[in-house]
């Protein structure tokens, strides 16, 4: 423990021209009694650090001295490619790996560009959740990233839409869409890829033998393909609406997924004599369709199918009953 903590003082005044013992207390969890005591330890061991007094004092390596104990380990290196996630990184348990291996990045630079790290983060930050959720951070990720790091297969119990059922898994990846975590996953035996929530595990035991990874395998692709046929497969029905110029415009935004309302609104028809085109729409059910149109509100008229129309019709007399009818709204 402390071994690794003086490693990574080294690596810290390495990386700047120098830094107090509060700094160095912060960025390594200590006392700054203890980096005093860490100091001294390394000045013994034959390291350079000095000590500059007084209140713009701190410590500093002289000499030019370098450390050579910059090599990544292969989890170091394999963090550092996902370091712009940070929060993804802290729950699945790869925070520490990361900044170590920053730390070791940072020192083999040359110092004019050895603040490099500092300047990125100035300028890029990833938000990945959506607006107004509070992500939750899965209890069973980290025991899931440590398989899918590893290659090892994994005994679940996932919790299904009816049930609870136990799987034999070979987790091949794992995907962060909108603040959900996904593990992609093989079969054993048959070899057919699955896509399973993780925070529907209700268990994951890592077994000792490691699987052989198809090294053909695209995470990427795969998971385009799926999601895109999990957004048509949930568009079991169909609706015939009317849309202002307005509405056409608003419609990818109020409907989700947004791409086939895209595409039905570039296969519509001309506009009529009002301007309005009449547009043949994919949704999941008639009852998130009423909840997704209404949002367009005058902008969009339902033609079909009838009982749809019956419920736009209700809503547009009980907010004619709320709020009257004021000939005045009606003046041009």
């Amino acid at each position: 423990m402390r071994a690794a903590r003086l490693i990574k003082m080294v690596l810290l005044l390495q990386s700047r021209p120098s830094m107090t013992a509060a700094e160095l207390a912060r960025e390594l969890e200590v006392s700054e009694r203890t980096v005093t005591r860490d100091a001294q330890a390394l000045s013994e061991a034959g390291v350079p650090v000095y000590a500059d007094r007084g209140r713009a004092g701190g410590y500093r390596l002289i000499g030019g001295y370098r450390t050579r104990l910059t090599g990544l380990a292969r989890g170091e290196a394999e963090a550092l490619f996902l370091s712009g996630v940070p929060g993804a990184l802290r729950e699945m348990g790869l925070e520490d790996a990361a900044s170590a291996a920053r730390l070791k990045v940072s020192a083999a630079l040359l110092p004019s560009v050895s603040d490099a790290s500092r300047t990125a983060a100035q300028r890029f930050h990833l938000d990945a959740p959506n607006w107004f959720t509070e992500p939750k951070s899965p209890e069973l990720l980290p025991a899931v990233a440590d398989a899918v790091w590893d290659d090892r297969r994994v005994t679940t119990r996932y919790r299904g839409r009816e049930r609870e059922v136990e799987r034999e898994l070979e987790p091949y990846g794992l995907v962060l869409k909108a603040g959900v975590w996904y593990l992609c996953a093989r079969i054993p035996g048959n070899g057919t890829f699955r896509v399973y929530r993780i925070d529907r595990f209700m268990a994951v035991t890592a077994a000792g033998e490691r699987f052989e990874r198809d090294e053909e395998f695209d995470l990427p692709g795969f998971w385009e393909e799926r999601a895109e046929q999990f957004a048509r497969s949930i568009l079991r029905a169909e609706v015939v609406v009317r849309l202002s110029e307005a509405g056409a415009r608003g419609l990818p935004y109020a409907v989700d997924p947004a791409g086939p309302a895209r595409e039905a609104l570039a296969a519509a028809g001309p506009p009529d004599d009002d301007g309005w085109v009449t547009v043949t729409l994919p949704v999941e059910s008639e009852e998130v369709a009423h909840g997704q149109l209404a949002s367009l509100g005058p902008d969009v008229e339902v033609l079909a199918p009838e009982s749809l129309r019956t419920r736009f019709a209700r809503d547009a007399v009980r907010l004619a009953g709320l709020y009257g009818r004021d000939e005045t709204l009606f003046e041009t």
